[in-house]
């Protein structure tokens, strides 16, 4: 159950990043669609997160070091952009205009789930 919350709080995130960043758009023939089309970009955005993300961290561990961890936002950038090409490729409803788009739609989806994780009321007694 866990895992279906944090799926549609992604899928919220999306919908946030794309209202906000002009280079984000959302495809889809009706209200209905754009939300199936949310839900599995949030399903790619996981496993992007998941399997590819830490592959880069590991390859780019000097890096962080080097720049005290802002190189953690070109690779959140990079994993939306991927997020965004995966979805053009299968035509899944998500597209991701260039770099910099990526880079304030990551900004924004990462600030957007750090809310909600705050907001979410099973978290608190678990942190304690």
């Amino acid at each position: 159950m866990s895992f279906v919350i944090r799926l549609l709080l992604t899928a919220l995130a999306l919908w946030l990043a794309s209202a906000l960043i002009p280079g984000i758009s959302l495809f889809g023939d009706s209200t209905g669609g754009k939300v199936l089309s949310l839900l599995v970009a949030a399903v790619v955005f996981t496993v992007v997160n998941t399997f590819v993300k830490p592959i880069v961290m590991a390859v780019g561990c000097a890096l962080y070091v080097l720049t005290l961890g802002l190189f953690g936002l070109v690779v959140n950038a990079l994993m939306f952009w991927l997020t965004g090409w995966v979805s053009e490729q299968f035509d899944l409803g998500l597209a991701v205009d260039g770099f910099w788009a990526a880079f304030w739609g990551a900004i924004i989806v990462w600030l957007a789930m750090w809310v909600m994780d705050l907001l979410m009321p099973g978290k608190q007694e678990s942190r304690q």
